[in-house]
């Protein structure tokens, strides 16, 4: 059969979807790239806010639309927390909770001459994770799962269960198999991987007392498994121990890194139940930018938390400008059923918390021109992923180690490859530039 697969929200959806291609692939299966030509499609859904539950009902509603006749299996988060409104959806025949997730293929294939009717799914026995891969020059792979932190705004804790690691040896595993595939750049993911190794969960795959952590673990893919680029996702803030940092040595290791703010306000974030003070959050940045030069720090940022007063807006807008981030994700607050701040007092009037996105919005994109407009008149290695044919030229577009988005036109086909470009302008979208090598570039400067 043809299989459309999709994710919304986070890498960690992306990489359980890369990896449903490999398995569907591996059934003998066809994994299409346009909806409209499937016979079933698996959709990993995001919940994090209400407009993301909203997006993955749209999305839901769009692919039906597109195929009448399309059969549809709901996974992630929003079929997670609100499992009974999925299934009535048309053209929804399960929704297969979080727990389930390794058992996705095996559903789908008993029901491809079966039950027409929408179930919602039970869970089985736990099963392991296996192996991630993407279908272009980045591969994402997942070390973790679930989170035991207790912010009070989040519900994917809830929706993904307790803390529980891969074995590494899984995980080394298949970084070397994505590595010989050709991959260029691994990207290692979860909910919270700062906990690599600190499982809770009972039956967890990775016991403490086996004495792992993500430091240990990168350190271990960059010495056994090393890709061209190893890139880490987003990391909080009390994660990023100095054994960690200091692996930022290596050329491969990506300087980028991904640290949730949420706000720059102490009051704030003592509500939010967040582990850090706004001036811990600061000397965090500077040690970071003192030991890895040019260093991309992005961020999340949310706006109109319960109680945030006009004074706590500024507080926390005012750090967010000092720190100046290359990149800044804005959420407006959204009440999320089963989490604390969901009956927190003293909410936010709506068009407050907008204007208060807006501003923050427009700040983050003045910082990230600033940040790119650095980089005119310097060289800088780009692997690039796609080319986009113009009337006069072709032109390719890829990222930096940094996570700038870089332009250049060429007539070669550089698709997966790494090369040099002098950059020679910028916005706040990237830089664009001319290539200034014709062989395969690695390392960072």
């Amino acid at each position: 059969m043809n299989v459309y697969l999709t994710a919304l929200g986070c890498k960690l959806n992306q990489a359980e979807v890369d990896d449903l291609a490999r398995r569907f692939a591996h059934e003998g299966h066809r994994v299409v790239a346009d909806p409209a030509g499937a016979d079933w499609a698996v959709v990993n859904t995001c919940a994090v806010t209400h407009v993301a539950a909203r997006k993955s009902r749209q999305l839901l509603r769009q692919l039906r639309r597109a195929q009448p006749d399309l059969r549809i299996a709901v996974i992630g988060c929003y079929g997670e927390t609100d499992p009974t409104q999925a299934a009535a959806l048309a053209g929804v025949e399960c929704v297969v909770p979080n727990a389930a997730k390794d058992e996705v293929v095996a559903r789908v294939l008993a029901r491809m001459d079966g039950a027409a009717d929408a179930t919602v799914e039970e869970p089985s026995a736990p099963a392991a994770t296996h192996a991630t891969a993407g279908g272009r020059t980045r591969t994402f792979i997942k070390i973790q799962d679930g989170c035991d932190n207790v912010c009070t705004y989040c519900v994917v804790r809830l929706a993904r269960g307790a803390q529980r690691s891969r074995p590494p040896e899984d995980v080394l595993a298949d970084v070397a198999a994505r590595v010989a595939e050709g991959y260029r750049e691994v990207v290692l993911t979860g909910v919270h991987i700062g906990a690599y190794g600190r499982d809770s969960a009972p039956g967890a795959p990775l016991p403490p007392e086996r004495g792992w952590s993500l430091a240990r673990l990168v350190g271990e893919v960059l010495k056994s498994a090393p890709p061209a680029r190893l890139r880490l996702s987003s990391i909080e803030p009390w994660d990023l121990t100095p054994d960690l940092l200091a692996l930022w040595d290596d050329p491969r290791l990506c300087r980028h890194i991904h640290l949730p703010l949420q706000s720059g306000c102490d009051a704030t974030l003592r509500r939010m139940a967040r582990r850090y003070t706004a001036a811990q959050y600061r000397e965090l940045v500077v040690a970071i930018r003192d030991r890895i030069p040019d260093v991309a720090l992005t961020t999340d940022v949310i706006v109109g938390f319960p109680g945030e007063t006009e004074a706590e807006f500024r507080q926390s807008s005012a750090l967010i400008e000092e720190l100046a981030f290359s990149r800044l994700h804005v959420f407006r607050y959204s009440p999320r059923p089963g989490t604390a701040a969901a009956s927190a007092p003293d909410p936010v009037a709506p068009s407050v918390a907008q204007a208060r996105g807006r501003a923050l919005a427009r700040l983050g994109r003045e910082s990230a021109l600033r940040y790119h407009r650095r980089l005119i008149g310097r060289e800088v290695t780009v692997l690039f992923e796609a080319s986009r044919e113009g009337r006069e030229r072709r032109t390719w577009s890829g990222l930096t180690d940094t996570y700038v988005r870089v332009t250049a036109p060429s007539a070669d086909d550089l698709h997966n490859t790494l090369r040099r470009v002098r950059c020679e302008g910028a916005d706040a979208s990237g830089v664009w530039g001319r290539i200034v090598d014709e062989a395969d570039a690695g390392g960072r400067h």
